[in-house]
């Protein structure tokens, strides 16, 4: 089992910016892709963005490119979201969630995939 627990959501106004952690625990942090999806009222989750288990692949959704940046620190099992330039379209609940690197390289953006999810984190995004 991997528990994951995201944190770094909160109120910010269009423009600004957030910062999102997801702590794992549990297993070998460095044995699972990790990625970043999202769920906004009334519509279904989509991905946002992953990175391989080693942190050299990245694959971010058309919506958040050139503003959101992942990166992983194995060493403090951890992945993290900096969110730029946001807008009030970014507001959802974002989750994080783990998969075996045995996928690693593929299909990044399909949720089944993913073993473990956290239970999320809210972003709210005024204009």
């Amino acid at each position: 089992q991997v528990q994951l627990v995201e944190s770094g959501g909160g109120l910010v106004q269009a423009g600004g910016s957030l910062r999102l952690s997801c702590a794992a625990s549990g297993r070998t942090f460095s044995n699972y892709d990790m990625g970043w999806f999202r769920q906004a009222p009334g519509k279904e989750r989509e991905f946002v963005v992953a990175i391989s288990w080693s942190g050299g692949s990245t694959s971010y959704a058309d919506s958040v490119k050139g503003r959101f940046t992942i990166s992983r620190d194995n060493a403090k099992n951890t992945v993290y979201l900096q969110m730029n330039s946001l807008k009030p379209e970014d507001t959802a609940v974002y989750y994080c969630a783990a998969r075996p690197k045995a996928y690693s390289g593929t299909y990044y953006h399909e949720e089944t995939l993913y073993a473990y999810w956290g239970q999320g984190t809210q972003v709210t995004v005024s204009s």
